[in-house]
């Protein structure tokens, strides 16, 4: 007759198991927590498509013509190769162009799928010549089986919750002028990216090649389950006071084909394929 008593001290000496609670991560682990959401989609895919469409307004507020244009791309990610068409207003198309879309250069800013934390290049890639990229991403390190993550590249100074959205400042803690975000805007849930501050910059070519200090506003979006750049509103700093003082990048028309001719990513092939040119 001692067994009910037995068992009921037992159930009465164990501990009633917890929730499982995640601890609040400190913010340099909430960046690299972020960062890591971000790296879950990369790869992007091989190929992608999507029309560029460039406006600004010139000093005396009406809209700069001569250097607001749409342009459509077709982008091989492997070395970021691309052919590019002019997009006129009666929907016609300008010559074939070879291009290599990239952030921090002397050249349409792009693709959507850019690795919005990617350093800077440390000097100007040749848009024909031979193209090395930057080092690519490597695996965080893996001791233990658990996964850690180590913030070189920024401090985080301060994490605001705002409704749905986190807001975290930061500042980098090396190569200020190539690690060059400076906010982030992410879910507050799912920590996927909803907006981003960096620092870019305007080339002047032809009377001494100035170079201005940009601010970008990068607003991100989602295509087929990619985090994608859809608009880019940048403003010139550094006592900049002439057309485009302001001037907004909309990437649309996002897509990711299986394959594209080989002959689109060399600029010696296109006059071979003039009957073929991509609309």
């Amino acid at each position: 007759m001692l067994a009910p008593v037995l068992l009921a001290a037992v159930l009465a000496a164990t501990p009633t198991p917890l929730p499982d609670v995640s601890p609040t991560p400190t913010p340099q682990r909430l960046l690299g927590l972020i960062r890591l959401q971000f790296r879950s989609h990369r790869p992007p895919p091989p190929y992608e498509t999507y029309t560029l469409q460039r406006k600004q307004m010139a000093t005396n507020g009406y809209p700069d013509l001569a250097d607001s244009y749409t342009v459509h791309i077709w982008i091989r990610n492997a070395d970021r190769a691309a052919l590019t068409r002019k997009v006129f207003r009666d929907f016609a198309r300008g010559d074939m162009a070879f291009d290599r879309p990239a952030f921090n250069e002397a050249r349409d800013p792009g693709p959507p799928t850019a690795d919005v934390f990617e350093a800077a290049p440390a000097r100007p890639h040749p848009v024909s010549d031979a193209y090395t990229p930057e080092p690519h991403y490597t695996p965080l390190p893996i001791i233990g089986g658990v996964r850690t993550l180590v913030e070189l590249d920024y401090h985080v100074d301060s994490v605001d919750v705002e409704g749905d959205e986190l807001h975290l400042h930061v500042t980098p803690i090396r190569d200020v002028e190539r690690n060059r975000l400076r906010e982030i805007f992410v879910d507050r849930k799912t920590l996927e990216l909803h907006k981003l501050i960096a620092t870019d910059k305007l080339f002047i070519l032809g009377g001494g090649n100035r170079v201005y200090p940009v601010t970008f506003t990068i607003t991100m979006g989602n295509v087929q389950g990619y985090p994608v750049v859809t608009l880019l509103h940048g403003v010139v700093g550094g006592g900049y006071n002439d057309d485009g003082k302001e001037v907004d990048y909309f990437f649309t028309e996002i897509k990711f084909p299986q394959t594209i001719p080989d002959w689109y990513f060399d600029a010696r092939q296109y006059a071979q394929h003039l009957g073929e040119a991509p609309l």
